[in-house]
């Protein structure tokens, strides 16, 4: 795997894989409210990439429509949160940094949801934040 090439990753368990090219950019750690609700974790790290540019290989992963704009993607099996698409964006998908198979490789740039930042963490501070998040 590439910075800029094939990037693959998948669920814990192994029954749900996933395939995206392209540059490892536009990584963001989100703050809001419902990552830290459906994820259980304080922040989550999200790459956003093309959706002509990302496939599930393996397995047929569960839906939660966690808003009315956003739907996100869980391994039915182990509950790993693996994606999410909003009508917002709709020729995107992010993917959890955590779940790819080098999530090493790919920093993130920038925090989004800072206003809904929980007030001890205090995670890569030298980074831009926004108040949400600014949509391309």
């Amino acid at each position: 795997m590439e910075k800029n090439g094939e990037h693959s990753g998948g669920c814990h368990c192994g029954h749900i894989r996933y395939q995206f090219s392209g540059a490892l950019q536009d990584i963001a750690h989100c703050h809001c409210s419902i990552c830290r609700k459906v994820s259980g974790g304080i922040v989550t790290t999200w790459i956003t990439v093309p959706t002509a540019n990302f496939r599930w290989l393996t397995g047929t992963p569960a839906r939660y429509d966690s808003s009315a704009s956003c739907a996100r993607f869980f391994c039915p099996d182990c509950g790993a949160h693996l994606a999410l698409v909003t009508s917002l964006s709709p020729a995107s998908i992010d993917v959890t940094i955590a779940t790819l198979d080098h999530p090493e490789r790919a920093p993130a740039q920038r925090h989004i949801w800072t206003d809904s930042q929980l007030p001890w963490l205090h995670l890569d501070e030298h980074l831009p934040g926004e108040a949400e998040e600014t949509l391309d």
